[in-house]
């Protein structure tokens, strides 16, 4: 096993739970894994496949991720095909040949080719496993359902000595129990790695209104200068405006989502993953379909509708393990859409559920970490110190007044106004809707013109989570005090909010970074010597390469690998394979060159 491991993949060790899910199949049994995405899924059913006898039949639902898949076991020197609609008549004959005479180890397909092809080419052919990635598309618990899926409980069935591991990144205790009954798995031996990101920053920025983000994105990437990230956002007219105003600011960026012809969709998830674009603005559709390691930075510019979404997304950036930095923004017009979207679902109380924990993640004064791991089911006693909540704990001051005011405005509408009528009342706006209904009467018109308005969108926040008001979904939005709120109201109780916070920082004089390496990025904590230039020198030689042979550059060789080759400065092939990451196969195919230019370089 760590053989083929080093072989293969580069590696000299099994990173956490690789060894017993590869132990179990190999033996011939059922298994389910959880895995964060970044933790090295792929590799359980792929070293088995090189293992076993016979052919692997992976089910993978995206036709971008099949491609993925596919260049990175044949860059490693691994026989692997893809077998879906993007395919013409002559590379599928190609491929039903290979797969008779067994010169393939894995085969990815989609659920509907494989349902398609169960009495015919399956039968014919030598199965060694079947793997089913994207497991929790099966569930209609999961959050991303996927009818054809569904139905793929007809392979223990027709193939029942064969193993099947069911694989996915995020999936809770009903979804679990779900995929096992679907699937019909024979007892199946149960893996749940950690979900332990460590090497993710997370930070919230809440109740920022439209110009307010667009300032805060453009700071944030500034300080990831040409690193590669994607901006989710809950629309598709938001992802069009997002791409609009940094393409205005010169920052190569292109819009994803369902609405664009796939082949526009297509030309702009493979100008992202060959670095031709920096920034892909996208609706939830984008990003499940690849594997690019070298995304720095994900931003969410509104509130996803569950953790097991959010976590998937924040999960493209840094899966080469390097420090990678996320952003959530939240606002309460994303969780008034949202309460909206989950009720009228056809799973509402399920939808309304997960919505509020994320809700209490994106409000939470503790660890975020902590939010994360415990909603997984894992606990740790620590706190992570790279979240904004560990770097800067809040203060809390004597809100009472500002609440009393915003309540009061509410009482005194008679519990008919939402939250932007309020603001308006408090703030002493003047609309049609204002004069039309005398709003401007009131005796707290006017009362809270002290506190700038997005001030207020985040005390009303606060004040929401605190239970003094709740939103009456079924009412057009209207608020409604509730008896706590009452209490302070009438001042038989005190309110402490959280002091706000908000960096206001310019990226005009900040200073350009000179490179794209940063040096908290250099693995190892191995001490920073002048590597920057060799790194862009092997960057160029990798881009060089990858382009010759048609593949983005990290499936020649990862961000990760070019950094500790820019440290570690090997002169020989053999030293050059000693590089984690670097198999046999890359060793005689690349190694080479870039020993030449190291050598050249020192």
């Amino acid at each position: 096993m760590l053989q083929t491991l080093k072989k293969y993949f580069g590696y000299d060790t099994f990173r956490p739970l690789q060894e017993e899910v590869i132990r179990t199949l190999l033996a011939g049994k059922d298994c389910l894994v959880l895995m964060p995405t970044g933790g090295g899924k792929s590799i359980c059913y792929q070293l088995p496949a090189l293992l076993r006898e016979g052919i692997a039949i992976v089910v993978s639902p995206l036709i971008s991720l099949m491609k993925d898949q596919v260049e990175t076991l044949c860059a490693n020197g691994i026989a692997a095909g893809a077998l879906n609609s993007s395919n013409d008549e002559t590379e599928n004959a190609l491929l039903y040949r290979s797969c008779m005479e067994g010169k393939l180890k894995l085969l990815y397909i989609s659920p509907e080719k494989l349902i398609a092809e169960a009495n015919y080419l399956l039968r014919d052919m030598p199965i060694s496993l079947f793997a089913i990635d994207e497991a929790h598309c099966i569930s209609q618990w999961g959050h991303d359902f996927r009818p054809e899926y569904a139905q793929m409980g007809f392979l223990h069935e027709m193939f029942p000595n064969i193993p099947i591991i069911a694989l996915t990144a995020t999936a809770d205790k009903i979804t679990r129990e779900d995929i096992i009954r679907q699937l019909h798995l024979n007892q199946p031996k149960i893996f749940i790695s950690s979900f332990d990101r460590p090497n993710l920053s997370l930070t919230v920025k809440r109740g920022y209104q439209q110009k307010e983000k667009n300032k805060a994105i453009l700071d944030f990437i500034a300080r990831h200068s040409g690193e590669s990230g994607i901006i989710y956002c809950m629309s598709r007219n938001n992802t069009e405006k997002v791409a609009q105003m940094l393409q205005k600011h010169g920052l190569r960026a292109a819009v994803y989502h369902a609405g664009l012809a796939p082949k526009y969709r297509d030309e702009v998830q493979d100008d992202f993953i060959n670095d031709r674009i920096q920034i892909v603005c996208a609706t939830i559709a984008f990003g499940m379909g690849i594997d690019k390691s070298n995304v720095r930075w994900v931003i969410h510019y509104n509130l996803p509708k569950s953790i097991e979404s959010f976590y998937q997304e924040i999960g493209r950036a840094g899966r080469d393990g390097m420090s990678s930095d996320t952003l959530l923004f939240y606002s309460l017009a994303d969780l008034i859409l949202l309460t909206k979207f989950a009720t009228e679902s056809g799973q509402q109380g399920i939808n309304l559920e997960k919505l509020q924990r994320m809700q209490q993640y994106a409000e939470a004064d503790v660890c975020r970490r902590r939010i994360l791991l415990s909603y997984f089911g894992e606990t740790t006693t620590e706190d992570c110190g790279n979240c904004d909540v560990c770097k800067n704990p809040p203060q809390r001051f004597d809100g009472t007044i500002i609440v009393q005011k915003a309540l009061s405005a509410i009482a005194r509408t008679d519990q008919q106004i939402g939250t932007g009528m309020l603001v308006d009342i408090l703030r002493g706006n003047i609309n049609a809707e204002i004069a039309e209904k005398g709003y401007q009467d009131l005796k707290t018109y006017g009362a809270g013109r002290d506190v700038p308005a997005r001030d207020w969108q985040d005390y009303l926040l606060q004040m929401l989570q605190l239970g003094y008001f709740e939103i009456a979904y079924n009412e057009n939005n209207h608020l409604k005090i509730t008896e706590s709120g009452r209490d302070v109201l009438f001042g038989r109780a005190r309110a402490q909010l959280a002091v706000i916070r908000r960096e206001e920082t310019t990226t005009t004089k900040e200073k350009k970074r000179k490179t794209i390496v940063p040096v908290r990025e250099l693995p190892l904590e191995l001490p920073y010597t002048k590597s920057t230039e060799l790194f862009e020198a092997l960057s160029e030689l990798r881009r060089r390469l990858a382009s010759h042979e048609g593949y983005p550059a990290y499936i020649v060789l990862s961000d990760k690998v070019l950094h500790q080759l820019s440290i570690s400065r090997p002169t020989t092939l053999e030293e050059f394979g000693t590089i984690s990451g670097i198999g046999e196969y890359k060793k005689k195919k690349y190694g080479k060159e870039f020993v030449e230019l190291i050598r050249k370089f020192c």
